[in-house]
């Protein structure tokens, strides 16, 4: 049995094709999630929207309380932690992330900004190893294989890797950053582009993202089956 964590970071409450000024972002998580369970129904999912109910932005007493060693701690600061503890502990129990964002002037989200500082917290999620000053950051988050789906919703065109305008976009480059950082490195990307030209483009968009969804979700649900296979047969040695 797998579980999945749902996360969605549009302004926009909707689906796209379903509510008046929907997100398309949104549409492609619910795709995912729908079409995933549908498939497993025996798997769970933890969903949060941080897109309508943002986590608080980090400040001076969450950073202190932070780096404070756990046995340290006074109330106060594990009172402050207690957020970060909480998505932390959302992010661990999962074997499959789904991020739905749309790109916001270049980059991510506010909201998903404010998720990722939450999340990517020393003693938790990375360590610091003080004897390799080159590369001291260790991530914590490599104790089983996790999958971590970034579906997208852009209102330009051309800005996937090795196109023209992929020099406007660092919402994908940022969230592989992190959450490599913190050990997830299995990360699989589908957008929709065209949202502000709209018509026959953004359609087409569309339809190639839902296809994509569909082709992802088999390939990851046939390795899944395939490892679960693996581990059940008996070794002959």
């Amino acid at each position: 049995m797998s579980h999945l964590l749902q996360i969605d970071a549009s302004a926009r409450p909707g689906i796209a094709g379903v509510d008046n000024h929907g997100s398309h972002s949104r549409h492609l998580t619910h795709q995912f999630a729908s079409q995933w369970r549908a498939s497993r129904p025996q798997d769970t999912l933890t969903y949060r929207d941080i897109g309508q109910h943002p986590p608080s932005i980090i400040n001076h007493d969450w950073i202190a309380s932070s780096f404070t060693p756990d046995a340290q701690r006074e109330g106060w600061m594990k009172e402050v932690l207690k957020e970060s503890d909480q998505l932390i502990d959302e992010l661990i129990a999962a074997d499959i992330v789904v991020i739905g964002t749309p790109l916001y002037n270049f980059g991510m989200p506010a909201a998903l900004k404010a998720w990722i500082d939450q999340i990517v917290r020393p003693g938790r999620t990375v360590e610091f190893d003080g004897s390799n000053p080159i590369d001291p950051y260790v991530p914590m988050l490599t104790n089983r294989e996790r999958h971590a789906i970034v579906l997208t919703a852009r209102g330009g065109v051309n800005m996937a890797p090795g196109e023209e305008m992929a020099h406007m976009n660092h919402l994908e480059p940022h969230l592989a950053t992190a959450l490599a950082f913190i050990g997830i490195t299995r990360i699989h990307y589908i957008a929709i582009e065209g949202q502000e030209v709209g018509g026959e483009v953004l359609a087409k968009s569309v339809t190639e993202a839902i296809r994509k969804v569909d082709i992802l979700i088999d390939e990851l649900q046939m390795a899944l089956g395939a490892e679960i296979a693996k581990s059940e047969t008996p070794s002959l040695l």
